[in-house]
């Protein structure tokens, strides 16, 4: 075996080589765009298993594609031999993990384009912060709709399609067939009086009810995205702080942004999003997210060193 040093295993991790139990070798974990690869980029990933690893591909829950039993001293022709299909390893360390999205732009139920839109975050936030030092992962999930498949609000950041409906209760004729009554997942609609009730507070904003109505008593309010912040999963889990409103695509990058300056100006090391909210408070944290204050001093916030605990 080759003797490496513990500094040498914790580089090799931090560029997306995590080492394998009792022996020199490691599993490469190689970065997709939310789950994607073309046919040709599938093909190589193959040929790379059997020529530098095992012959086994593994998948993981952030949608990167892992080849293990990788010896050490192959780790850097596997890099050249992968990397003429433009693919590469990492998603590990205290940066922006690697984004995951539900297939929504092709689901009967998602309400935009999941896939563009986590590939653009990727680009902007998983390629364009990977030198960000931050306090802890940052972890982004993208989901087509309110069935929450991909579980955003166990996420650092979480991002759920809406489309909220507008109910005129004085059009409504009482239909002893409801078409929104009965297409509704979660019984948000209810029969009183000869009429229709929704109750604002069980809907989920799916949509499924909008323009179905046979008088036009529901139509489209708004749609756009719901947000949640400082979610995680593991020995120790905590459900993602819902953002109020229903917002559009370019404050959610807004907001994306001035969540990661937040938590590199006040997460302490190791400390992750989650947990640094409810130290600092979420009333504290929300005004920063509905204000470009923090925007404005952005230069300053990452030049600046991380938090230490006292």
């Amino acid at each position: 075996m080759t003797k490496l040093t513990a500094e040498e295993v914790k580089a090799l991790k931090g560029r997306g080589f995590l080492r394998n139990k009792d022996t020199d070798c490691f599993s490469a974990r190689v970065i997709t765009k939310n789950g994607v690869l073309t046919t040709r980029q599938a093909s190589v990933l193959a040929q790379a298993a059997e020529q530098f690893g095992d012959g086994r591909l593994a998948l993981t829950t952030r949608l990167t594609v892992e080849l293990t039993g990788i010896p050490y001293e192959k780790i850097e022709a596997f890099c050249d031999f992968i990397g003429k299909e433009g693919l590469v390893p990492g998603g590990t360390g205290a940066r922006v993990r690697p984004v995951v999205a539900c297939k929504g732009t092709v689901c009967v139920h998602g309400l935009y384009d999941t896939q563009a839109f986590a590939e653009e975050i990727h680009n902007t936030y998983y390629v364009g912060w990977y030198d960000v030092k931050l306090p802890h992962k940052f972890k982004i999930a993208v989901g087509g709709c309110p069935n929450n498949c991909v579980k955003p609000s166990l996420n650092d950041f979480g991002i759920v399609g809406q489309r909220v409906p507008l109910f005129d209760a004085a059009g409504c004729k009482g239909c002893k067939k409801c078409p929104p009554q009965n297409v509704c997942p979660v019984g948000a609609f209810s029969r009183e009086d000869d009429h229709m009730v929704l109750d604002g507070e069980r809907c989920v904003h799916c949509g499924k009810c909008v323009d179905i109505c046979n008088f036009g008593c529901i139509t489209e309010k708004v749609s756009g995205y719901r947000v949640y912040i400082g979610g995680k999963w593991g020995k120790f889990s905590r459900a993602g702080t819902p953002v109020p409103g229903v917002f559009s695509k370019e404050q959610v990058f807004s907001m994306i942004e001035k969540a990661l300056l937040l938590y590199r100006e006040h997460g302490y090391a190791g400390e992750r999003l989650g947990d640094m909210i409810d130290r600092i408070g979420e009333e504290a944290v929300m005004r920063e997210l509905l204000s470009d204050e923090i925007l404005t001093r952005k230069e300053e916030i990452l030049a600046a060193p991380l938090c230490t605990r006292g």
